[in-house]
């Protein structure tokens, strides 16, 4: 059976240029506070390279990517993944996302009402809702994972029952979770933990899912 699933591959900006050809179906940017004007010309340098379709991923800062990613985005030659946009940054973020015809990912923090809300809040501001990811904030494996998998399934529920705010494909971001764990910090486990997370949130119905390591998504196809 074919996998339905996107598996997106994040890079940080100044490791891309070498890894541009991994095994995925998305190629991620992931850009940090630190040389941010470098960061930008070199996305200039990295766009006419990049033939897979592509996923702009903030700091991860609110007061910085209210700022940097609505930049980042003209810089833009083609539609793309925005990640990610919250409650604190979305009336910043959502004007150049529609200019440049953008999909947005929405983040809230695992609750079904909080992401039904913010879906309704963008939309308001003009952001078609078939633009729109929805990014449960879940936690990695053995942080709340459990839960987190329960509102994915509510939210898949609802979505397919009929209700239009939530209605919207569904984003994980497997290999930061999984960063986060004392556990991460054995290289020799870091990875089978990212494998663990993802194919828990594989089942429970995420259409895209955001990973580290090559390895991590060739063996997550095998689980299809």
């Amino acid at each position: 059976m074919k996998d339905k699933v996107k598996y997106i591959l994040e890079l940080p900006i100044f490791e891309a240029e070498s890894r541009l050809e991994e095994d995925c179906d998305i190629i991620g940017l992931k850009f940090t506070e630190n040389k941010i004007e470098e960061a930008k010309q070199l996305l200039k340098l990295l766009l006419p390279r990049i033939k897979k379709p592509l996923m702009i991923a903030g700091t991860g800062n609110d007061s910085v990517d209210r700022i940097i990613l609505p930049e980042l985005i003209n810089i833009l030659d083609r539609e793309c993944i925005i990640a990610y946009a919250d409650e604190n940054t979305y009336k910043e973020i959502v004007p150049s996302v529609i200019n440049g015809n953008h999909t947005l990912v929405i983040r809230t923090p695992i609750d079904i009402n909080l992401a039904k809300e913010m879906n309704i809040l963008t939309s308001d501001l003009g952001l078609s809702l078939d633009k729109i990811i929805i990014d449960t904030d879940i936690g990695g494996l053995g942080y709340g994972l459990e839960y987190g998998y329960s509102i994915m399934e509510k939210i898949k529920l609802e979505g397919n029952g009929g209700d239009k705010y939530l209605n919207m494909p569904l984003i994980s971001f497997a290999a930061e979770e999984t960063a986060k764990t004392k556990e991460a910090k054995d290289e020799n486990l870091v990875m089978f933990l990212e494998i663990a997370s993802a194919a828990a949130v594989k089942a429970a119905g995420a259409d895209y899912i955001v990973l580290n390591y090559e390895q991590a998504v060739k063996t997550l196809r095998g689980l299809a």
